[in-house]
Parts: structure tokens; C-alpha cells; sequence
């Protein structure tokens, strides 16, 4: 019998846990830290339909939401009005921030979920998986590089559509300083435009337990839609359930309870009590998402 080993045995032992083979009859010159740089990886990932997709949906929607505001500009608004949506044609933060009040509950969680969701579960789909792990490319390595990738272009998702918001809104309604929605109350744009920012980065933070739960799923899975779905429905079952007051303050320990907290950093005197604390329930299930990704990853059989 020969002891060279077939591909589908290098993938169910030699690999298994990232385990590299340098120095147990490995070629000359392997190092399992060369394997599958993140460039080649983002690039893959560019190259997909379903990622121009998503992008191009992400940077047209202000500019459909400019079109319905202009459009809708001769009908009957209620006088005085100070909601959010009625405030957004103040100028372009106002703009900015309808845009991403709207999107962030859903549009922004698909954006998420999908490139989080559909970046393992698709190469086992493809059968590819298997190839990509008898390359030899370690299973803790292959794992870490999709997820840096998957987190690089959520975060993109999540940064453009904001942006896109501030230019539009900029050539569409001026630049003008904020009103604040509730209050009607009037803050310099430039002394909210910093605050802004830390709330495009708090939007993003408040998606990473989508991304962790789309990421676990997508390595359990070999159905990518199986794996976008369940954290979209992760999304839909929280925020049923953050509508039953009667559950009190467990509703604070739901995924989805603090995600509107960055309104308290637009008002005239900011707060950031909420954020805070939706960033440290985010961070913590994202965290143990992510590690039982990386667990069952290890042992999971991708022969089969």
C-alpha cells in the first residue's frame, strides 16, 4: 500500500483543526501562512454578482429617496410635523440620518448577513471547500481570512449608504444645519457632523451579531440562503419580541433593543448611555458566535 494520501483524506486529517503539515511531508517550500492572502480573497468576493448587487442597491437608495422627496414635495404633510422622515429635506445630516434610520432594521442586515452568511456556506454548495482545504490552506486560516473579508465589505455596506445619503442630500436640500426630530430644536451642522461619525460606527457595531450568527451559520451549512436567512430571521424574531413590554428589562439583553440608540447622540445634548450598552451586548454574542464558528469548523467533516 502506498502512503501517499488522497485529497479527501488530507481534508478529513491532515487539515482538521488548522493544523498545518510543514515539516510531516509537506512540498519544500510550504507555509501555511502564505495560503490564501486576503487579496486573492478579496477579489473573489468583489467579482460576485450578488456583491455589485448589493452595492449598487446600497449607493442607489438615497438618490431613489431624493426622487420620492421631490416627487411627494406637493402633497399634504401635517404642519409642524417633527418626525424624522418629515425633517429629512432640512439638509443633508437630516437627509443622512433618515436614510440610515430606514435601511438600518433591514436593508443593511440583508447587506450583512449576505456577505457574512454566503461567504463558506456558498464554497461547500460549489463543492470547492474541500479543495480549498487539501490545498493545503488550515482550516483556522481559511476561516479567519473569509471572516476578515466578509467584515471588510459589511463594513463598506454599512459606511456607503450613509456617505452616499450626505452627498445626495447635499446637491438635493443644501447643506443646512440639523433640526432635531421630537423637538424641532436647531444644531450647527458642524458640531453634529463628528457625531455622525460615531454613529455610522455604532450602526456598524450594532450589525456584528448578525454577521456572527450569519458566519456560524454559513460554516454549519452548505445552503447559503439557509445561512442569510436565519440571521435575518434572527433580526425579525428580536425585534417581535422587543415589542412585548411585558418581558420588562429582559428586552435589553435583545440583539436588536439598543439599535436606535444613536438617535440620543443627534439631540442637542447628547447621550450615549444606550450606545454603550447595545455595543457591549453586540460585542459579547458576536464574540461567542464567532467562537463556536471557529469550534465547530474544526471538526466538521467537508468529505461528505
Amino acid at each position: 500500500m502506498s502512503d501517499a494520501q488522497s485529497p479527501a483524506t488530507a481534508v478529513a486529517g491532515g487539515t482538521a483543526g488548522g493544523s498545518d503539515l510543514a515539516g510531516s511531508g509537506s512540498a519544500p517550500g510550504y507555509a501555511p501562512g502564505r495560503t490564501l492572502p486576503l487579496v486573492v480573497e478579496i477579489v473573489r468576493q468583489f467579482k460576485r454578482r450578488r456583491t455589485l448587487a448589493m452595492f449598487g442597491l446600497l449607493l442607489a437608495l438615497p438618490w431613489i429617496l431624493v426622487v420620492a422627496f421631490k416627487v411627494g414635495a406637493g402633497s399634504s404633510q401635517q404642519a409642524n410635523s417633527l418626525r424624522i422622515s418629515d425633517l429629512a429635506t432640512e439638509g443633508a445630516l437630516n437627509f443622512a440620518a433618515f436614510a440610515l434610520s430606514v435601511s438600518v432594521g433591514f436593508l443593511l442586515v440583508v447587506a450583512v448577513a449576505l456577505f457574512c452568511g454566503d461567504t463558506v456556506a456558498s464554497e461547500a454548495s460549489w463543492s470547492s471547500l474541500r479543495y480549498l482545504l487539501a490545498a493545503p490552506i488550515p482550516r483556522d486560516r481559511l476561516l479567519r481570512q473569509k471572516l476578515v473579508v466578509a467584515m471588510g465589505y459589511s463594513a463598506a455596506a454599512v459606511i456607503c449608504l450613509p456617505l452616499m445619503a450626505l452627498l445626495a442630500g447635499t446637491l438635493a436640500f443644501g447643506w443646512n444645519d440639523v433640526r432635531v426630530p421630537g423637538t424641532g430644536e436647531t444644531i450647527a451642522a458642524l458640531e453634529v457632523l463628528p457625531r455622525f461619525g460615531v454613529v455610522i460606527g455604532y450602526a456598524l457595531v450594532s450589525q456584528f451579531v448578525v454577521a456572527a450568527l450569519a458566519f456560524l451559520l454559513s460554516v454549519s451549512t452548505d445552503s447559503p440562503l439557509g445561512a442569510v436567512g436565519g440571521a435575518v430571521g434572527l433580526v425579525i424574531v428580536s425585534n417581535i419580541l422587543q415589542a412585548v413590554e411585558t418581558l420588562g428589562s429582559v428586552r435589553e439583553f435583545l440583539p436588536t433593543f439598543w439599535n436606535t440608540a444613536w438617535l440620543d447622540a443627534l439631540a442637542p445634548q447628547p447621550e450615549y448611555d444606550g450606545m454603550i450598552k447595545g455595543v457591549a451586548v453586540s460585542v459579547t454574542y458576536s464574540v461567542i458566535l464567532i467562537a463556536f464558528a471557529f469550534r465547530r469548523f474544526r471538526s466538521k467533516d467537508v468529505v461528505s
